[in-house]
């Protein structure tokens, strides 16, 4: 099928998980009754796609309050209760953070039950969102390993023990989230590819990495203001990530300034087109799907676009994002009709 959809990861949580256009929502619910809201929020989430035409479902990340701590939780190594300030994004914003304390090795397993009741209630492909290594360390101080690469590395080896797991679970595709890599783009070209590949070892199921401008949040939309008429991030690191296993690269195309003729670039990985602006409550239309997956088509063949959301859509209202879905998989059914 041409122009399969899917989503970036994140899907608005129910108003009785946590609390709604919120990031880092805290919970509103503990112990047995927040694990069964979870799985409950996860199916709601699952259903709602599979109702969108959405070919390549997630669990919408409704069990993470954030798509880096989601996973942090579960490694032991990791203080939580002595957070210090640091800048993320080389900068761009602060925020407290926990702290690597001592060598990080997992409790088990971290997103079992999301992944086991995603892809016990869907038979459609089942994709699973993780933090790339390179993220996971510009997201959380060291104060253990002394060597930020040396650190990258370990997490990489607990990703990638968590992503054989969940590919055993049935996963058909795993995505590790890496906005860093088009900020550190030199770091990307020198190790930041390796840690990537060292997290995807192994797998046999599709990789994919998300390379994102941010979600619509104000530090992320001052940031890209800043960053002139023309975003050639990509263009650094796409050649490095073009040669290594990765099979998938999500980026922006809806409402962005990345010059469209740098996914030429991509000549053996497919391409995750964002065919949905996340940083604007403005619903695209059907018509404005199948003008985005165009534009694509002038640079990546048609058999290797699929079509997806811009970034995470976790701080959008609900009604929103839904109404978004419903374009994302109807524009893609519109444009197999016409450029099939």
């Amino acid at each position: 099928m041409l122009f399969p959809t899917t989503n970036a990861g994140s899907l608005p949580k129910p108003s009785w998980l946590a609390e709604p256009n919120t990031l880092w929502a805290p919970w509103k619910l503990e112990g047995a009754e927040l694990k069964s809201a979870k799985r409950d929020a996860t199916l709601l989430a699952v259903k709602v796609q599979e109702d969108a035409g959405i070919d390549i479902v997630t669990d919408g990340e409704q069990a993470r309050q954030h798509f880096v701590h989601g996973f942090l939780e579960r490694i032991d190594g990791i203080d939580f209760a002595h957070k210090v300030e640091m800048g993320i994004r080389n900068d761009r914003y602060k925020a407290m953070v926990p702290q690597v304390v001592a060598p990080l090795k997992l409790k088990g397993r971290v997103h079992a039950d999301e992944a086991r009741a995603a892809r016990a209630h869907t038979t459609r492909k089942l994709k699973f969102t993780m933090p790339g290594p390179m993220t996971i360390i510009d997201t959380i101080a060291d104060s253990h390993y002394g060597d930020r690469v040396k650190m990258a590395f370990a997490f990489a080896d607990l990703l990638n023990e968590e992503a054989r797991a969940l590919q055993a679970d049935g996963v058909d595709l795993i995505q590790f989230d890496e906005p860093a890599f088009n900020v550190y783009m030199d770091e990307v070209n020198e190790w930041g590819i390796e840690a990537l590949t060292r997290a995807a070892k192994g797998l046999t199921c599709t990789t994919a990495v998300h390379i994102c401008y941010g979600y619509g949040i104000k530090a992320n939309i001052d940031w890209k203001g800043s960053l002139g008429a023309e975003w050639r991030q990509y263009e650094k690191i796409f050649p490095a990530i073009d040669n290594s296993l990765i099979q998938q690269v999500a980026i922006e195309c809806r409402n962005s300034h990345v010059p469209l003729d740098i996914l030429g670039l991509l000549k053996n990985t497919a391409v995750q087109a964002g065919v949905i602006d996340v940083a604007s409550d403005t619903i695209e239309t059907p018509e404005d799907v199948v003008k985005t997956i165009e534009a694509v088509m002038k640079f990546v063949p048609k058999d290797k676009i699929i079509a997806t959301t811009n970034c995470g859509m976790a701080p959008m209202r609900r009604d929103i994002a839904e109404a978004k879905l419903q374009a994302l998989g109807a524009g893609a059914k519109l444009a197999r009709e016409r450029l099939a």
